[in-house]
């Protein structure tokens, strides 16, 4: 198993306007092989932002570089025009194998 996460900074107040983002986007992941489950999770709120996280689950990271490279991929992100409102910087990624 492989989970394959994103952090987010939200600007204070736009956390709605984010999950909105993430309710009514195509992910196109229904169907990709090796794709398991997705959720987008919400943490702690400081002064300057608050955290979220995207967080899928494959069967491997051969898996979640399969779909980084597929049409799939580039189109669940072909419209995806980061709102410098919202966001307060890049993404962060980071990937997990199961060990135990």
């Amino acid at each position: 198993m492989y989970i394959a996460m994103n952090r987010f900074r939200i600007a204070p107040g736009k956390e709605e306007e984010f999950i909105e983002i993430w309710r009514n986007r195509d992910s196109h992941l229904e169907g990709v092989p090796g794709f398991r489950e997705f959720h987008l999770l919400q943490g702690p709120s400081d002064e300057d932002h608050t955290l979220f996280t995207s967080h899928s689950v494959w069967d491997s990271e051969e898996a979640f570089v399969n779909w980084t490279k597929s049409e799939a991929f580039r189109k669940a992100h072909a419209n995806a025009k980061p709102s410098t409102d919202i966001y307060l910087g890049p993404p962060r990624f980071e990937g997990f194998k199961a060990v135990l």
